[in-house]
């Protein structure tokens, strides 16, 4: 299993934010975005900071998709 991230893109997107924006509401690094960007794993502290800056449940930015095989 893999995750996906497209519905925080979305969302962003959404709210008219960048992702600097989010950087500054969430206080994240610029490493962690970097990770979420290429979808891979963070720390769920950073997935609830994110919730938290965007007043959202952590389903509404994180997906859990099949790995291809």
């Amino acid at each position: 299993m893999a995750v996906s991230y497209k519905k925080l893109w979305k969302l962003l997107i959404d709210r008219d934010m960048k992702k600097k924006d989010l950087l500054a509401a969430a206080g994240i690094s610029q490493s962690s975005l970097s990770k979420m960007k290429k979808n891979e794993n963070v720390n769920m502290d950073i997935v609830v900071k994110v919730c938290k800056a965007l007043n959202c449940d952590i389903c509404d930015i994180v997906e859990i998709v099949p790995d291809d095989k």
